[in-house]
Order: structure tokens, then sequence, then C-alpha cells
């Protein structure tokens, strides 16, 4: 099985990024099958534009714009391309930041695939700030990653213990079209309204109302990202009722506008 040494991953690097412990790379996918590897260091992939099928011994995931996963170094896995332009954003970390940092690595076997919202709203400021590349870029950057992690083993203490209405509503926050009303979305979990509102917190990390704006502005980031679609597309695309609400909304997150963000990223 092929080993990929620190830096090296399948495609056309469009920029690769080195810091002192981590190496990041913006990087189009060209290869329509790569076969079973794994990677020297743990790193992150996340998908900005395309598909892509991922599988390692345990499970397939089926990758979209904004899906995010970790994997360990002893992760071995595939992946199958469709016929598509397909990027993915790397941020490969060797032992040392691990160490420099005091985060035990052994808390993250295997693959773990990333669904929670702040984390990756978390992530997206990783991909501005290595676009930006100043001299701040290097410590922002390891901020963000510890606080990612921080998430990450966050989520999974909670994930042991929340009960199953948890997971369905994690589901139906991820559906396009739904109602998210408190009253609408109590009324298909089956509890009250005052027990959704003060318990969500407690397993999404945030209230409701925040937790759906992230939702609609790390969508319309990688949409942004790709430069493909208009700013009123992605707007109504998101979910947004109008352009102030969609540049306001997203200006809370990234301290910047959407066209600001093209001019950083381009």
């Amino acid at each position: 099985m092929k080993k990929l040494n620190t830096g090296e991953f399948y495609g056309t690097h469009y920029q690769k990024t080195a810091f002192e412990d981590i190496i990041i790379t913006d990087t189009e996918y060209t290869h329509s099958k790569v076969d079973w590897h794994y990677h020297e260091n743990p790193y992150f992939t996340y998908l900005l534009q395309g598909k892509l099928l991922e599988s390692n011994k345990k499970e397939s995931y089926y990758l979209e714009p904004g899906s995010l996963l970790f994997h360990n170094w002893q992760d071995a896995h595939y992946n199958i391309k469709p016929p598509e332009y397909t990027r993915g954003f790397h941020i490969e970390l060797n032992e040392n930041w691990f160490l420099n940092n005091d985060i035990q690595i052994l808390d993250f076997e295997g693959s773990i695939h990333i669904k929670n919202p702040l984390t990756k709203n978390l992530m997206n400021k990783v991909f501005i700030e290595s676009k930006i590349n100043d001299d701040y870029s290097n410590l922002a950057i390891e901020s963000l990653l510890i606080d990612i992690f921080s998430t990450i083993k966050e989520n999974k203490k909670i994930s042991t213990a929340k009960p199953d209405w948890v997971n369905k509503l994690q589901e139906l926050l991820l559906e396009e079209q739904i109602d998210y009303s408190l009253n609408t979305l109590s009324s298909i979990l089956g509890i009250h309204p005052i027990h959704l509102s003060r318990e969500f917190n407690r397993y999404f990390g945030t209230n409701l109302g925040n937790y759906i704006r992230l939702l609609k502005v790390n969508k319309a980031f990688c949409l942004i990202a790709s430069n493909t679609i208009s700013m009123t597309k992605i707007c109504y695309q998101c979910g947004f009722y109008d352009q102030s609400h969609f540049i306001s909304s997203f200006k809370r997150f990234y301290n910047t506008t959407p066209t600001k963000l093209i001019r950083k990223i381009g």
C-alpha cells in the first residue's frame, strides 16, 4: 500500500503553504480513482467544489462541497471522483504540532466526518488566513486549529450521552426546505418547545437561530470560494430572503463581506 509523504497529495496543487509544523494545500483532484493509500501525517480534507467518494475500512463518505474530514496518519482509504471539476483544501499537521499544543492524537483515531457548522466555520477562517498568508497568519491558523480540535473532542463527549432527538434534529436542520420554526421542530421531534430551546445549546454549542445562520453562511462560503455563480444566486440558493440580510449575516461570522472575500481568496 502506498504511503504519501509530508506535503504529498494526489492532484494538481494551486497553492502550497508551509508553516513550521503545518502544510496547507489547495488542490484540484485529477484522478478518477486513487487506490488504497495512507498518509505520513494526520490531515484535514475540506471539499470546496465537486464530488468525491472516499472509503476506508469501516465506512464510505459521499462528499460534496462543504464536506469536512479528519484522517489520522494510520487511516488507509481510497477515492473515486466523478468526471467533474473537484477541488479540495488540505491541512497536514506533523507530530511536533500535536506535542507542542498538548493535543493527544490518539483521541482522534481513524477517520472523522465532521458535520458541526461551528467547526466548519473555524475551518473556513483557516482557509481565509491561508490566502492572506501574512506575518500573522501562522499564529491565527494555529489558534483556529486548536479550537477545531477542542470542538471535535467536545462533540465526541456529547455524542456518547445525547438523546435520540438530537441526532434526528441534526439531520432535519441539514435539509434544504424545512420550516425552521421552534414549534414545528419540537412537534416533529415530539418534545416541548421550551425543552428544545433550553437543551439546544447544550448539544449544539450555540442557540438554534445562530446554528441555522451558520449552516447558511457555511454553504454560501463554498459557493463564494468556487467563484462560479453570482452573489444574487448564492443569496437565494442559501435561503437568505434578500442581499442585505445575506451580507450582514456573512459579515457577522467572517468580519468581511462576500465581495471582499472573493478579493482575498481570488
